[in-house]
Order: structure tokens, then sequence, then C-alpha cells
């Protein structure tokens, strides 16, 4: 009983938006899914703390996890890159216009990704290129 109803909470914690998310294929894609899945996977193995912890592990999945983390951040100032102005709130879920906004590839020593980052507000992000998603804000 407490696991479903751990797993009914954070399955409506997620935004809707996680559901309606397909790539081309029509599966499910992106950190959404990974949350999703984690979420799940996490409840059943270790109820609502795994819930909790799997939802979060999986959301980034295809991020800059780890100790790349700070060698990615170095690695993007040294690259000096321009920063796009946006005057929405630049977070996880927020959508970039599709005009006026450059993606650089990930270079793989980084983690092998589907994203593409670029600077925004001065903040780097990891953004979906074919929704203009962000996907991680890593500062």
């Amino acid at each position: 009983m407490i696991k479903a109803f751990a797993i009914l909470t954070v399955l409506a914690a997620l935004p809707a938006t996680a559901y309606a998310q397909q790539n081309p294929q029509g599966a499910q894609g992106g950190a959404a899914s990974g949350a999703l899945t984690g979420a799940v996977g996490g409840a059943v193995v270790g109820g609502p703390v795994g819930a909790v912890v799997g939802g979060v592990g999986g959301a980034i999945v295809g991020g800059i996890i780890g100790d790349n983390t700070p060698k990615f951040r170095e690695y993007v100032v040294t690259q000096r890159r321009p920063s796009y102005t946006y005057s929405e709130p630049v977070v996880v879920g927020g959508t970039l216009p599709r005009q006026g906004v450059t993606y650089y590839e990930v270079p793989s020593e980084y983690g092998r990704t589907e994203y593409r980052y670029t600077v925004v507000n001065n903040r780097t992000v990891l953004v979906d290129p074919a929704t203009g998603r962000i996907v991680q804000v890593l500062d």
C-alpha cells in the first residue's frame, strides 16, 4: 500500500510534458522518461526513498554528471562561447527559442550524449536540440 502511494505521488509530481515528449520513433525519450523509469524502478526496489532517488538519477541520463561536471564547466569557459540573453527563467524543462540560439557538440570525453550545450544568461545548459528544451543546468 505504501509503495503504491509512493509511486502515485512521484508520478503525479512529474510534469505532464513528460508523457507528451516523444522522439521521432514514437518512444518516450530524454530526461522526462528517465525520471519516470527511475522513479518507478526505485519505488519497487526501495519504497518511497527509492522512488525519489530513482527519479532524480533517471532524470539526468544523458547529462553531464559526476567528475565530468566541473571538467566540462572548465571546458566551456575555455571555449568562450557567447551567452544568449533570455528573459525567461533558465530551468530544466524550459524551452529556448528556435531562432538565435547556437548549440554546440559535447566532446565525448565528458560523456556520450544526444544533447548539445549552449550558454544562456552566462549559465551553461544542456539542451535537446530537436525541441530546444533545457535538460540540465550546469551552473
